[in-house]
């Protein structure tokens, strides 16, 4: 029962959250992204995809109402199941926006990994002992758990490592923790992130590219 409200707790906060960054999508504005600090998108490979499932809720929704005045639909029906489909809009909206409003972000102390509202690891820069670029196809979701590595994919995707001297405690969306001493995660352009990295005063060593699962 315990496990249950704390998981229905982190689905209302992530729901909140992209409330939230619907607002911040509108007036162009970022979550998390201070003067000083580089923003790293990482959204751009999936927006599209999403914004076609939203698009094709709404028409789902605008069939639904005019079949149900077709039918003669008591308000009493309609209307719940108007709302409801509304809603779902929303919330859609919502994940979208908090990919885009949410990036990764690159400090002088810290890098910023997230995915969303639901994922938000921070690694403080003196735990980074390398960063490697990489070409993964076919990570097991977009957070998940390999051994001490913990991943935040795009479709399946990653194509940065963070190798670590220490483990960091990653949450993942649902509550449980992980300790992590290696991090794979996803850029829109990894060079840029990269030179994010490196352009903050603080060296990191750059290991070489390597390639997995390749479709």
């Amino acid at each position: 029962m315990i496990r249950a409200l704390r998981v229905l707790r982190r689905l209302t906060q992530f729901e909140a959250a992209g409330l939230v960054s619907l607002v911040l999508w509108a007036v162009r504005r970022r979550h998390g992204v201070p003067r000083g600090t580089t923003a790293v998108p990482y959204s751009g490979a999936q927006t599209s995809i999403m914004m076609f499932f939203v698009v094709a809720s709404v028409i789902e929704l605008i069939a639904f109402e005019v079949l149900l005045r077709a039918l003669d639909a008591p308000d009493a029906v309609r209307m719940p199941i108007l709302f409801l489909d509304a809603y779902g809009v929303v919330i859609m909206l919502g994940v979208v926006a908090a990919f885009s409003t949410r990036p990764h972000v690159v400090s002088a102390s810290e890098v910023r990994i997230r995915s969303g509202a639901y994922v938000d690891l921070r690694v403080p820069r003196d735990r980074i002992a390398a960063v490697r670029r990489v070409r993964n196809y076919s990570e097991p979701g977009k957070v998940a758990v390999d051994g001490d590595t913990f991943i935040v994919a795009v479709m399946h995707q990653t194509n940065l490592v963070l190798e670590l001297t220490e483990p960091v405690t990653a949450v993942r969306p649902l509550g449980s923790t992980v300790e992590a001493r290696t991090v794979r995660f996803f850029a829109d352009d990894p060079d840029a992130a990269l030179a994010a990295l490196h352009g903050h005063g603080v060296g990191v060593p750059e290991a070489a590219t390597t390639t997995r699962g390749a479709a």
